[in-house]
């Protein structure tokens, strides 16, 4: 499911116009985004949560070459699914 997809559903499923449904996932997505840079964490009890973790600089290498090459320090965003959520998905 893309986007757009999603807003299609969204509407159809609260009965509502696509305007408001892309509207309202706009609104989520940016206060997620939001929480997020701001080194928050986001939980939305029985779906899952989001946070923000800190990843080391470490020395890789170049699969072509062969060399050893230094990768940044950088923060990455991590999801933990929810219970109910992976319930769900698991169900036979």
């Amino acid at each position: 499911m893309n986007k757009s997809e999603l807003i299609d559903a969204m509407a159809a499923s609260a009965g509502i116009t696509k305007a408001a449904a892309k509207l309202a996932l706009e609104s989520f997505l940016e206060s997620v985004e939001g929480t997020l840079q701001k080194g928050g964490r986001v939980s939305l009890v029985g779906f899952g949560s989001w946070s923000v973790s800190k990843r080391a600089a470490r020395e890789g290498r170049n699969p072509q070459t062969g060399k050893t090459i230094k990768i940044a320090a950088k923060n990455v965003v991590k999801f933990k699914a929810g219970a109910e959520l992976e319930g769900s998905v698991n169900k036979k």
